[in-house]
């Protein structure tokens, strides 16, 4: 559908404007706030964690000195009680709870992977397995030298680990439906609109639902930008004049509109089947 992009031409924007948050986006491309965690609430769950581990390790080196038979018992023991409390219990209940420790859940926090899912085993061991360098070796300067350079609040465990922590409470604030403009309706209903790529739409969804955010200019030029590569996935082209943020808007609006008809349709069909068997 190229040949049918109109002349918007394409300018070089900011994208470092959305920067500013991280965001979970939903099969819909609708962008949900993800909060970071700060810095002072994640170093509260963290004494907590620390805590829980410290009297899980000194519980099983007590239980350790006190049954092991001899010195050589007692020693290899002392390796695998400090090995599970500080990394494996840890790892364990993180993904047990879809990232939540017990520190975590004192504070209303949570980790996940930098897509924002779950972690997995694998991604809370060796978030662990780092910790215990970083944290019990060295006293948390590198966790905390690191959380303060990253954005994220990264600590070097999760700058490895490919994770970040996240507040768990939080208002989940959806946006409004975008509005058809009257005048593109009816070329709206006629267009061939085919399936944008996932972070395209996401682009559109941010240009009409807080573009008032950024510099005037910086938003005019991704409106030009983003309404030239929608325009390469829609036949015919919008009518002559039309500005990029009503064309954009049309065509969310009439995504939208397709998306509703076709679920109605597969339920109703569904309801049939039904009501034959």
């Amino acid at each position: 559908m190229d040949d049918a992009a109109p002349s918007w031409g394409s300018e070089d924007g900011d994208d470092g404007a959305w920067g500013a948050r991280d965001l979970l986006v939903t099969g819909e491309a609708v962008a949900l706030d993800l909060p970071a965690a700060s810095l002072g609430v994640r170093v509260l769950s963290g004494l907590v964690d620390l805590l829980a581990q410290g009297l899980l390790l000194v519980v099983g080196l007590v239980v350790v000195a006190v049954t092991a038979p001899d010195d050589a018992l007692a020693a290899a023991g002392s390796v695998v009680v400090t090995a599970a409390a500080l990394v494996l219990v840890p790892a364990v209940v993180e993904t047990a709870t879809s990232g939540r420790s017990l520190g975590k859940l004192v504070m209303g926090l949570r980790t996940v992977r930098d897509d924002a899912g779950p972690p997995s085993f694998h991604h809370c061991f060796v978030r662990s397995l780092v910790g215990v360098a970083e944290v019990w070796v060295l006293a948390g300067v590198p966790a905390l030298v690191t959380a303060l350079l990253s954005r994220q609040g990264k600590r070097l465990g999760d700058l490895v680990a490919g994770t970040y922590v996240v507040r768990d409470r939080f208002a989940l604030r959806l946006p409004w439906p975008v509005t058809m403009p009257p005048p593109l309706a009816g070329w709206a209903a006629r267009a061939d609109i085919g399936p944008l790529p996932d972070g395209l739409a996401l682009t559109v969804q941010r240009l009409l639902g807080r573009g008032e955010t950024l510099d005037p200019r910086a938003h005019e030029r991704l409106l030009l930008r983003t309404a030239s590569e929608v325009a390469r996935h829609v036949a015919p082209a919008p009518p002559p004049g039309t500005p990029p943020a009503a064309f954009l808007a049309a065509v969310s609006a009439e995504r939208r509109a397709r998306d509703e008809r076709r679920l109605r349709a597969e339920v109703a069909q569904r309801q049939r089947l039904a009501r034959r068997g």
